[in-house]
């Protein structure tokens, strides 16, 4: 019987960036000692300020085979795009 670790995927937040981005996947038994190893594996130079770590399994994506039938709908719906709106050139980039 097979006593592999799961498999956790591994998102890091950098020093000036707002969003966590996905850097890797490694196996360990849980996620306190996931986030070490993240830690030692993907940070070794401080490049981070964050890390979460994502069971594999608990993931759910969809395919790219379906990106038509996904996203059709949202095209009838064009109150969604910022066309409608002037922006001031004081706002800068939005």
């Amino acid at each position: 019987m097979s006593q592999e670790w799961p498999l956790w995927e591994v998102f890091i937040r950098g020093q000036h960036g707002l969003n966590h981005r996905h850097v890797g996947s490694l196996h360990a038994p849980d996620a306190e000692m996931a986030i070490k190893n993240a830690r030692d594996v993907y940070t070794r130079r401080n490049e981070g300020v964050s890390i979460w770590v994502v069971e594999a399994q608990h993931i759910t994506a969809s395919s790219p085979s379906d990106k038509g039938p996904l996203y059709e709908p949202s095209e009838s719906k064009v109150y969604r795009h910022p066309t409608f709106f002037d922006i001031p050139d004081e706002a800068g980039h939005m």
